[in-house]
């Protein structure tokens, strides 16, 4: 079993060669030069990540971390925290929006209980990893210790090591925790140095009055953790969450096992920052998929060199935007591995000087 470090320490850079077969393929292919656009990048990239010039996406999962919050004692979400283990039985029931649009997907749930405060016991069909029963209110204090977000870590890791030796193909992210907008802001501010206000956005639908409660809730927390930006898990450990961790967890493992993961929206955003800067070069094995309304989340594109594939103004997370995201990764890889080429098709390919 890996540790985070030993994870770290698997990630090699893309598959230059598998890359390079994959483009000359795609000069290759009934179309026009990047008539394709978008996927052929996406094609190409997914070869890096792969290892394979022809890669195959058929076997999917979405990894939905659970956890809940005690910032939300401050006021900052408009759902109670009674909601987070409510909807881990709609996910389980199959009755959620991201069940929904998985089973379009063809794509396996898989949810994780990292740290929800309670109501799950004996429930099938869920990860029992809890860590602790939520964390403590950031706004007073560390919301976990450093060994407590190093556990949490290691829950995204096992499920990954777990996924992959069933045979895993790609993976989405996805997260479920009342107030988890709140440290996802916190670690963005934390890791970038930006104003929590340009970071912060409404969650679940907050009022005006709210949201400056909000940001102010984040500036004490940063005031009194002082969280080591040069140190993301210090940074996790003071004002993150148990999920979120998960979710760092899972996008590195994914990439020290040369599995392209598709991050979902805020949430999915903040845990991406902070694997890329623990380990830089699993930002390359990140795939984007949609813009969130949060406005923090152009900062994690920014940060991360990313560019959205599409806007729908979603906010749900869940794993949702993923999902339609690993739909387009997965047709990015079909049309490199199943279109005809001008040979193989008898074709007339483009003349020189057109």
């Amino acid at each position: 079993m890996s540790d985070l470090y030993t994870t770290i320490a698997a990630i090699q850079p893309l598959d230059a060669d598998a890359m390079a077969a994959a483009e000359a393929r795609q000069g290759m292919l009934t179309k026009p030069p990047l008539a394709l656009g978008r996927l052929e990048a996406l094609s190409i990239q997914l070869a890096g990540i792969t290892g394979n010039p022809l890669p195959s996406l058929a076997r999917k999962a979405v990894a939905v971390m659970a956890g809940d919050h005690g910032v939300t004692a401050e006021g900052v979400s408009a759902f109670p925290s009674e909601v987070t283990p409510q909807m881990v039985y709609n996910f389980v029931a199959g009755g959620a929006a991201i069940n929904v649009l998985a089973r379009q997907a063809d794509a396996r749930v898989v949810v994780t209980d990292v740290g929800v405060a309670g109501g799950l016991d004996g429930l099938e069909g869920v990860r029992h990893c809890n860590v602790r029963p939520g964390t403590a209110n950031m706004a007073a204090g560390p919301a976990m210790t450093r060994e407590e977000a190093l556990r949490a870590f290691q829950v995204g890791i096992d499920l990954v090591e777990e996924l992959a030796a069933d045979g895993l193909d790609i993976l989405a992210t996805g997260e479920m925790g009342i107030g988890n907008t709140t440290p996802s802001s916190a670690i963005i501010a934390a890791l970038t140095g930006l104003p929590v206000a340009r970071v912060t956005g409404r969650g679940t639908g907050i009022t005006d009055d709210g949201l400056a409660r909000k940001v102010a809730v984040i500036e004490r927390a940063l005031a009194v953790n002082a969280p080591d930006r040069d140190d993301p898990v210090d940074v996790m450990a003071k004002v993150g969450g148990l999920e979120i961790a998960a979710i760092a967890g899972a996008m590195l493992a994914a990439a020290a096992h040369r599995i392209p993961v598709v991050m979902d929206g805020f949430i999915s955003g903040a845990a991406a920052l902070t694997a890329a800067r623990l380990c830089r070069a699993m930002a390359d094995y990140i795939l984007p998929s949609h813009l969130s309304v949060e406005v923090g989340h152009q900062v994690v594109f920014a940060e991360l060199g990313l560019t959205p594939l599409f806007d729908l103004q979603m906010r749900l997370g869940e794993g949702t935007g993923a999902v339609f995201g690993m739909i387009i990764a997965d047709s990015a890889a079909r049309t490199l591995r199943e279109m005809a080429t001008f040979e193989s098709a008898g074709v007339t390919g483009e003349t020189v000087n057109a």
